[in-house]
């Protein structure tokens, strides 16, 4: 049965029709579900809404079309956050609450605030703070970026909207058809996050705190621009483990 399933999605333009066949056959409870599994698939749904989690860093999340299937690339962000000091931690633009609950899984004495515009998805972060167990140190605000966001944080995220409008049909149809647009693209150029977010960034950091970014592979310059023209420093770029720039790190500065 597997070998017609692995035949089925190849011929549906899956990417990798033996493997999540496989997948699919391994996690489903019996035949049934897996026939429907099956056809959910061959119409390109991911594998991670289909099954409901998607492992990431130390977790499996909760995974549903509100949220964005949590990647291994920006597994990047979460370690190079790890690499500074924090107590205090703002994800914008939560979606599943991967980033911020695997930090405060790690860092057992902090605290954090996870944001995002759409309640959906605040719901499915909520489920994973619980799920995690880290549910007493996650708070969740349904908030557009920095609204209605009191400071200040040593550290704030953010894995925000970046492709450029022009470039959504150039996607696979699981991140196109099946992934939150709002989430994917900001519309227009892609960087209207970044701009939102360097804008506010600076009133909500401790002096000292570091903001981090996950960007495209191509916006390392220009997002390091934008930071520094709102008066960031030392503004580095950080490589992910296929070497394209994945990360831009600021930092707010202490006064003399």
């Amino acid at each position: 049965m597997t070998d017609d399933a692995r035949a089925r999605l190849a011929a549906a333009g899956v990417p990798d029709p033996a493997g999540d066949a496989a997948r699919l056959r391994r996690e489903a409870p019996d035949d049934a579900t897996f026939a429907v599994w099956l056809d959910r698939r061959a119409v390109r749904e991911p594998v991670s809404q289909i099954i409901g989690r998607r492992a990431f860093w130390a977790h499996d999340f909760i995974v549903t079309r509100d949220v964005l299937d949590p990647r291994p690339d920006t597994e990047t962000l979460v370690e190079a956050a790890l690499a500074e000091p924090f107590d205090r931690v703002l994800d914008l633009g939560t979606g599943s609450g991967c980033i911020l609950l695997s930090l405060l899984h790690e860092r057992p004495a902090a605290t954090g605030l996870g944001t995002d515009v759409s309640k959906a998805a605040l719901a499915v972060a909520r489920r994973n703070a619980a799920a995690t167990g880290v549910g007493a140190r996650a708070g969740f605000r349904r908030a557009d970026w920095f609204a209605g966001v009191e400071g200040p944080f040593d550290l704030i995220v953010s894995n925000p909207p970046y492709i450029a409008e022009g470039e959504m049909a150039e996607l696979e149809p699981e991140v196109r058809e099946w992934e939150p647009q709002g989430a994917l693209t900001p519309g227009g150029d892609g960087l209207d996050a970044y701009r939102a977010i360097a804008a506010g960034a600076g009133a909500h950091l401790a002096e000292g705190g570091h903001l981090m970014v996950e960007i495209g592979p191509t916006q390392a310059d220009v997002v390091s621009a934008l930071f520094a023209e709102a008066g960031f420093a030392g503004i580095t770029v950080v490589c992910d483990i296929n070497g394209r720039n994945r990360v831009v790190r600021a930092e707010k500065s202490r006064r003399s």
